[in-house]
């Protein structure tokens, strides 16, 4: 990169850093650490087979969190734009308050909106930072919810309206409050909207 910057007295193009950053993707290649594209941009990261290993190096175990969280997240991840009334539907108990705080507080998910409806609730979809966390670069990237950990943990009605087989289990009535993280990390299940207005190209449908 620094190559092409000093090699003319005009600012390189695009392409040009396009491929600058190509062949740096290609020299860690056989590394242990990868450049990776996410939403915000590229960075350096340790590759996901050795994660176990680095992890072991800190002595904080990963972080886990509650069932409530996680079907909050993945309804706001995977039926964005919503609200928070569609999210306490969908799930059949009411939304802690402490669970939209703590992910607004991560900003992992943000007001995008109000639906035209009376009393204009507030859209609630994720973030850059969302994708940047769970090694995203765009919505389309999402994997199917089969594929997130803790998949059986979900509740079914989660998987209303959507091709996706719902898992096998009673409805989640957990809402535990601030102790909604335990001890590990949610799946993967996050997305980003860049504009105040919601930009209806990069929610996920809720039918494929």
């Amino acid at each position: 990169l620094q190559v092409i910057f000093e090699a003319d007295d005009e600012p390189p193009g695009k392409d040009d850093i396009r491929a600058a950053l190509s062949q740096l993707i290609d020299d860690y290649a056989d590394r242990g650490i990868e450049l990776k594209e996410v939403a915000s941009g590229f960075r350096f990261q340790v590759r996901a087979e050795y994660a176990e290993w680095i992890n072991r190096l800190f002595q904080d175990k990963p972080q886990r969190y509650s069932r409530a969280f996680m079907e909050t997240l993945a309804i706001i991840a995977y039926r964005q734009p919503v609200t928070r009334g569609e999210i306490e539907d969908i799930r059949g108990v009411s939304v802690n308050t402490n669970i939209i705080k703590s992910l607004q507080e991560r900003e992992w998910i943000r007001v995008v909106g109000h639906r035209d409806v009376p009393g204009k609730p507030e859209l609630l979809a994720t973030t850059r930072e969302f994708l940047d966390y769970f090694n995203l670069k765009k919505l389309s990237e999402l994997p199917p919810l089969s594929e997130i950990k803790d998949y059986d943990q979900l509740n079914p009605d989660l998987f209303e309206g959507l091709d996706i087989p719902p898992p096998s289990n009673e409805p989640a009535n957990d809402e535990s409050g601030p102790g909604e993280i335990q001890d590990e990390n949610p799946g993967q299940q996050a997305v980003e909207q860049q504009d105040e207005s919601v930009d209806e190209d990069n929610v996920v449908p809720f039918s494929n």
